[in-house]
């Protein structure tokens, strides 16, 4: 495995890329036809589409992400047209940048047989997995991130201009995909100032800690002279002041940021089996190093991984209002190499440990756990994809003149061919979710809409679900009672209609119903006739 490894890390980059990228993308060749998900619908694929149709940098609803994936997907669709296809591969593109950057990354740490082990392991951890052909801007920073970590983190002592300019340029890069990638630039930059200090008595040192220390910065002015021109544009520095107040203002209560670190933990250190590559390491802790160990991580890098993992788990405590794990993509391939180098330095059945957390990584694709999670973690967003298409499949071909009654992201789904779901608009309107209150409103003014198309806004697993619903006074059961959305039989029941279809993909599910209304009709006389009396029977 040695031999074979080396040969492998031995090909020229460009080669490794065309092969990760063909691994990438024959691994998701399913998934590269799928409409546009969630988020991707919701701002990014609108937001490329005003850089695409205008050439607009800031997108039309004032919101303040950085431009960069919108330039990305934007020149492409100008060079091969406007595709799911092309940016499902565009995607795939950064993901394969993203993993031959862990690859050269742990190749220097360690040796060619960790950087192999690490690769793969990265490559089939489900939470990467699924963001490799999702058009989030996360990807794309992943992407610059971890090759600005492969050349900062091997030789931290260097001096040379060309490595400096080059890790200022990717950290810039990566703040100019997705504004909250400053956190490793900040991070970084602030072990160099404790160094500074701690070594200040050496010219030399002195002279190398400030150079990182303005290279690490650099990536501040970038993401400033965006935020200026934003301002510029829209008047608003940050964005609007909804989105403002949901990714910043709302968040920052000591309640919110204390269950935040709670739950910023589980996606560091449990989220998706990556307990289990973390339990061995810990259980190497309790043997001997081998006496032929290989090389190993030093105690600086060690210090440094540290940071940056303490750094991500405690500024997503509080920056951005969902927690979600796509936040956090650069640091699982760090954590990953820790448990590698632990593994194989303690002993030499570490090839099973690896096997065995690729086993886990893989069947928690498919496989959910019995809590709370978002579908993009793993392939459970396909199944809401699938379910929704469907549904609106079936509604497009019964009832295509049919006023329908939906909630995000089915209404923009309806309204907007190009996410992928329809060939041409469709009528509807739009209420928050299907909970009581919710279709309780509805309820009101039923002559607004004939039909429905409802569908689970707050995904449990069934197996949960169960769990919540039988625990009703426990503190998660009160909290999934106030936002269950109800059964379709529940919804059809309060709103008078008929189920004429629906589908359950592991608990992502989805349902038609139809209304049978009775209307006051008149006949009224064409214009050319005589009149006629003016009061006729009701039908």
């Amino acid at each position: 495995m040695r031999d074979a490894s080396a040969k492998f890390a031995a090909l020229p980059t460009h080669i490794l890329f065309a092969l990760f990228f063909a691994a990438v993308a024959l691994s998701h060749l399913t998934l590269l036809h799928l409409p546009y998900f969630w988020d991707e619908g919701g701002y990014y694929i609108p937001a490329a589409l005003d850089f695409y149709h205008a050439g607009q940098l800031v997108p039309h609803f004032t919101n303040a992400h950085p431009p960069l994936p919108n330039i990305l997907l934007g020149t492409l669709w100008h060079i091969v047209g406007f595709h799911i296809l092309a940016t499902r591969l565009l995607v795939c593109v950064f993901a394969a940048v993203g993993l031959l950057a862990i690859f050269r990354l742990t190749q220097q740490l360690l040796d060619a047989t960790a950087a192999v082990t690490v690769t793969l392991l990265t490559a089939v951890y489900p939470i990467w997995f699924a963001q490799s052909t999702l058009a989030h801007a996360d990807i794309f920073a992943a992407a610059f991130t971890l090759w600005a970590f492969a050349l900062y983190l091997p030789a931290q002592a260097a001096t040379t201009l060309r490595q400096y300019l080059s890790v200022a340029a990717l950290f810039s890069l990566a703040v100019l995909s997705k504004e909250t990638s400053i956190v490793q630039s900040a991070a970084l930059a602030a072990l160099q100032v404790v160094l500074l200090l701690r070594d200040r008595r050496s010219p030399l040192l002195r002279r190398q800690h400030l150079g990182w220390i303005a290279t690490l910065s650099f990536p501040l002015l970038p993401l400033v002279a965006w935020f200026a021109y934003h301002h510029h544009v829209t008047g608003f520095t940050f964005g609007n002041p909804e989105y403002l107040r949901y990714n910043a203002t709302a968040n920052l209560t000591v309640s919110h940021i204390l269950q935040s670190i709670r739950y910023r933990f589980l996606h560091l250190f449990w989220q998706r089996n990556i307990w289990l590559p973390i339990l061995f390491a810990l259980a190497c802790l309790f043997l001997p190093r081998r006496a032929d160990a290989p090389k190993s991580l030093t105690a600086p890098i060690l210090r440094t991984i540290a940071l940056l993992v303490a750094a991500n788990w405690l500024a997503f405590s509080i920056l951005g209002g969902a927690l979600l794990t796509r936040y956090l993509l650069p640091i699982y391939p760090l954590i990953l190499i820790v448990c590698v180098d632990l593994w194989r330095t303690r002993t030499r059945w570490w090839p099973v440990f690896a096997t065995l957390t690729a086993a886990a990584f893989i069947s928690a694709l498919w496989l959910n756990p019995p809590t709370s999670f978002a579908p993009e973690d793993n392939l459970t967003y396909r199944d809401m994809i699938v379910v929704h298409q469907e549904a609106i499949d079936f509604v497009a071909q019964h009832y295509p003149n049919a006023t329908i009654l939906t909630a995000w992201p089915v209404a923009a789904d309806l309204f907007r061919p190009e996410l992928g779901y329809v060939s041409r608009p469709l009528k509807a309107i739009s209420i928050e979710d299907f909970t009581l209150p919710q279709i309780r409103k509805a309820a009101q003014e039923p002559n607004r809409y004939d039909t429905a198309i409802v569908f689970t806004t707050h995904f449990v697993t069934p197996s949960f679900r169960h769990y919540l619903l039988d625990h009703p006074d426990s503190r998660r059961g009160r909290e999934f009672a106030a936002t269950r959305d109800l059964t379709p039989s529940e919804i059809a029941a309060i709103l008078g209609g008929r189920i004429v279809w629906q589908d359950d993909q592991h608990g992502e599910w989805a349902a038609v119903l139809r209304f049978d209304r009775s209307y006051e009709a008149r006949l009224l006389p064409p214009p050319c006739l005589s009149p006629q009396p003016s009061h006729l029977p009701q039908r």
